[in-house]
């Protein structure tokens, strides 16, 4: 490889030739800043490791050439968009198609993986944006409003937002729980082409091919100020991870500015052309750029760059590090994102309780499988960059000099600093090893598992005080076990007995009643067991059902025992789409004219639900923080109870 051409703030790493045609679409993984995924005329995917020649991985199945790539936050799936307007997910991990989207009927111009990880969002050239759910593998929204392609698509940190720029020179934000426009922010005189929100505060920048940058105030929805001058039309911009400034990625150069008030801090020739993307890791700007086959690829110090100031600096540095001011304490301090810290979690295929949703796969997911294929070219590379993730050493090893100074080598897997040319390098801080604490038993209790939790077979036998008389006669250990068979008998009759009673109920066709009985039992794995029958058939719910069940949802949901948890926040989320609508209008409706006795029933049973439901948004919200399984379903039951407040 020829060596990099070197200036004192910003140098270019390499150059690869990515695809057998034209690269139409990049993109780099903001996490690492290391993985690269280009989109070609050739309608293939490709990925590959920055600062590597070699491809990693390549991803077939479209049919028509790639126009728009994103990879999710913890670069464990990706999404790709084609001319044709099908949208394709991939799993890296896996290295397999996880789902196909169709729906648009016009070229894929801007996708955007929702923070959770579990939604996508798409805007094409036919002017719709939609909003995928990946596991159900279907549509959830769809929001109409611009008059030309949509060009970009951000979702807010908190995950509530989205903000879309088009072709008709307008941004957009859309309320994902309301599925309505919140806003238009008009201003910009060409097409917009980028928009990104502040990591923390309620604002918002905009880039548009007029070469100005536009910043909005997302709690007055208005401009709080407006840099032109800009070389070029913008096409890729990026808040640095603590919000201070704003970086441009200008023709051959970076520019810094700040926005109250509008400022330049700093200009870095970088000799990339048109920067098609930034992603910033370990200090360091990382941007991507290409030209017919070709993608080049490039990194800025920012230890070197002034990010707070007054002044704009020569472009011509020196070699020391520069001190950064504190940020200006006159500037208006805005709203912060209320979100919670989670790891994302890919979703999985799993198995669910709605009779819609348990259908066995189709022949369009066969045929899927078939025809997308995940072409592992650099094993090697593929194994370092994706695998290391699932393999985990259960029992530490020994730790010597050797395995010392091994340790202190950087993984290939972690986020690796490129090595800048002619500087020093300092010494990595020493790694601090913790002590594990001791494993304490689940809050929640699995539903499936091999062994009994908080059962011990010491419970059940004779306590023995000197370890010598451990050995206990066959007899002996066989009444100790049968001391609790009479009352657990006596547990299980009296269970079957009370469903036997709701089942007589429901037989006769009022599965109202039956519900109340359930509840009048007192008795949690009753309702349980009945509410799994009902979750089947979406048609059984009423809103008088509503009434009965939501306070036993509010139980559920607070249970120890996952299988609970899982049936409460299911009926929840069937209750929410089907009745949601119907409470807050009827709410919200004028009061009727004369007298509607059944008007007048339905709206006592709507402030009840809306009571009800209004306590369980708070449970529902303090659980969203959880990771696994159980914190993605509480989080998507958050985005749905958000119109409540």
């Amino acid at each position: 490889m020829a060596t990099p051409v070197v200036t004192k703030t910003a140098w270019k790493l390499q150059e690869i030739v990515a695809h057998a045609s034209n690269v139409s679409s990049l993109v780099l993984g903001k996490a690492s800043g290391r993985l690269l995924a280009t989109g070609g005329d050739d309608c293939r995917v490709n990925l590959w490791s920055i600062n590597k020649p070699n491809c990693i991985m390549s991803l077939t199945g479209h049919t028509s050439p790639v126009e728009s790539v994103r990879l999710n936050t913890p670069e464990e799936l990706i999404v790709a968009g084609s001319q044709s307007g099908s949208i394709r997910v991939w799993d890296l991990e896996a290295a397999k198609i996880l789902r196909t989207l169709m729906g648009h009927k016009a070229n894929i111009c801007s996708l955007d993986f929702h923070p959770y990880g579990e939604f996508v969002a798409s805007g094409s050239q036919d002017t719709n944006i939609k909003l995928w759910d990946i596991r159900r593998k279907g549509c959830v929204f769809r929001y109409r409003g611009h008059s030309q392609a949509v060009r970009c698509l951000r979702f807010s940190p908190d995950g509530k937002w989205l903000a879309s720029a088009a072709d008709d020179h307008t941004v957009k934000l859309w309320d994902l729980t309301a599925g309505k426009m919140m806003s238009e922010f008009p201003g910009h005189t060409g097409p917009v082409n980028v928009v990104e929100f502040h990591p923390n505060e309620y604002l918002l920048a905009s880039g548009s091919s007029d070469r100005t940058i536009r910043f909005w105030d997302l709690e007055k929805f208005q401009v709080v100020s407006c840099i032109e001058g800009e070389p070029g039309p913008v096409r890729s911009v990026l808040f640095n991870p603590d919000g201070c400034c704003l970086y441009s990625g200008c023709q051959d150069s970076l520019r810094v500015y700040g926005w109250e008030p509008e400022r330049c801090f700093d200009v870095v020739l970088v000799n990339w052309g048109k920067v098609a993307d930034l992603a910033i890791c370990n200090d360091q700007l990382i941007g991507v750029a290409f030209s017919q086959s070709n993608v080049s690829s490039y990194v800025v110090d920012l230890t070197r760059v002034t990010r707070t100031g007054t002044v704009a600096r020569d472009p011509v540095q020196d070699h020391r590090p520069l001190a950064q001011p504190l940020p200006n304490p006159s500037a208006p301090l805005r709203r912060i994102y209320e979100r919670p810290s989670t790891t994302c979690s890919k979703p999985q295929r799993v198995k669910q309780n709605s009779e819609s949703e348990r259908r066995s796969p189709s022949s369009e997911d066969d045929r899927d499988e078939r025809e997308s294929r995940a072409e592992i070219q650099n094993a090697e590379d593929y194994n370092e960059i994706f695998q290391p993730k699932n393999s985990i050493s259960r029992t530490p090893p020994r730790r010597n000099a050797a395995t010392a100074k091994e340790a202190a080598k950087p993984s290939p897997a972690m986020d690796v600093q490129f090595p800048v040319p002619n500087l020093e390098v300092l010494p990595r801080p020493p790694v601090v090893a913790s002590t594990p604490a001791p494993k304490a038993e689940p809050a929640i209790i699995p539903a499936t598992r091999n062994e009994p939790i908080g059962l011990k077979a010491s419970d059940f036998l004779p306590a023995v005080k000197i370890p010598q008389q451990a050995e206990l006669v066959d007899e002996d250990a066989m009444s100790q076990i049968r001391k609790g068979h009479d009352t657990m008998c006596v547990v299980l009759t009296s269970r079957h007995k009370n469903l036997d009673t709701v089942r007589a109920v429901w037989t006769m066709g009022d599965i109202k009643t039956s519900v109340d009985s359930a509840v009048a039992i007192n008795d949690l794995s009753v309702v349980v067991d009945l509410l799994n029958i009902v979750n089947q058939k979406a048609s059984l719910w009423k809103l008088d059902l509503c009434t009965t069940v939501l306070p036993q949802i509010e139980k559920l949901l607070q249970s120890k025992y996952e299988s609970y948890v899982q049936t409460g926040c299911t009926s929840l989320k069937l209750i929410l789409q089907r009745f949601l609508p119907l409470i807050t209008d009827m709410l919200a409706a004028p009061p009727s004219v004369g007298v509607d006795i059944s008007r007048e029933e339905r709206l006592h049973k709507c402030r009840l639900c809306y009571k009800q439901l209004k306590s369980i948004s708070g449970l529902v919200k303090s659980k969203s923080g959880l990771s696994g399984r159980h914190g993605s379903t509480f989080r998507e039951l958050h985005l749905l109870m958000a119109s409540l407040d």
